[in-house]
């Protein structure tokens, strides 16, 4: 199963941003909230969701959309499921180390 990545340095910090590949351009919405899978934000290549996930060890901010992302980052022991924000049915999950 691969997922879309972008890996970026912004500062000091390391930011990972993940989302399941169907997800890509889609604009989830929910009540007031509208949140956008902005291509140019989450596309900076595709990778196997174990390699994606593996990548979280050395980000200091990670932002990830997706059933398969989510649940692979739950199932490491990366996020922890009463963390995960759901929109539009969507789970959403963010990490940040401090």
């Amino acid at each position: 199963m691969e997922v879309y990545v972008n890996l970026k340095r912004v500062g000091r910090n390391v930011l990972l941003a993940i989302c399941d590949c169907e997800l890509l351009g889609k604009t989830l919405r929910e009540g007031k909230i509208a949140f956008n899978v902005k291509d140019e934000f989450y596309n900076g290549g595709k990778v196997s969701v174990e390699e994606a996930v593996g990548m979280i060890e050395n980000s200091t901010i990670v932002n990830m959309v997706g059933k398969n992302c989510v649940a692979k980052a739950i199932e490491k022991g990366y996020v922890h499921p009463e963390a995960v924000l759901h929109i539009a049915g969507v789970p959403h999950a963010q990490i940040m180390k401090l």
